[in-house]
């Protein structure tokens, strides 16, 4: 009986060396790709927003960027892309925002782009999926445009609001 509980035991630990060996080599040979094909368009930006950001080169920078990223292929593309857009969001944050687009609507919203470009990057150094993370980052990029248009549309008077003395 001792003998055959031996056996046994040395075929399960044999068995199990097997299958591990066979994972390694799996998860070494099987590569993430970037499905470029799934990124959302980008939102327009309406002429009155337009004619205001026009002059505000850090935003144009990073508009530029972003269209670098509509062009990236591959994961390659995608870091060379991430790691300027990063670049480019740093700056923007510190420019001087126009008077019109100096509010925390449009801060915000800017703050969460650079998450999620963060997110992407730190997908990609981990080797992880990163179509996902790439399409969150656009969508919080396109509701950032988004935000632009509605600030210059929006017709409220905040000093008529918070002046009722």
């Amino acid at each position: 009986m001792r003998k055959l509980s031996c056996i046994i035991i040395l075929l399960m630990v044999s068995w199990s060396c097997k299958d591990k060996e066979n994972t390694s080599q799996d998860d070494g040979n099987e590569e993430l790709v970037f499905n470029y094909q799934k990124m959302p368009k980008r939102v327009a930006i309406n002429p009155e927003a337009t004619a205001i950001v026009k002059e505000w080169k850090e935003f144009n920078d990073l508009t530029t960027s972003f269209d670098v990223l509509y062009k990236a292929k591959n994961n390659e593309d995608l870091v060379l892309a991430i790691d300027d857009l990063i670049e480019k969001e740093g700056l923007l944050a510190k420019s001087e925002h126009p008077t019109v687009f100096d509010e925390f609507q449009i801060k915000s919203r800017q703050r969460v782009v650079k998450t999620y470009l963060l997110k992407v990057k730190a997908n990609i150094l981990d080797n992880r999926e990163t179509t996902e993370p790439t399409i969150k980052m656009l969508e919080a990029y396109n509701a950032f445009r988004k935000q632009l248009n509605v600030i210059v549309n929006s017709q409220l008077d905040k000093k008529l609001i918070l002046d009722e003395g």
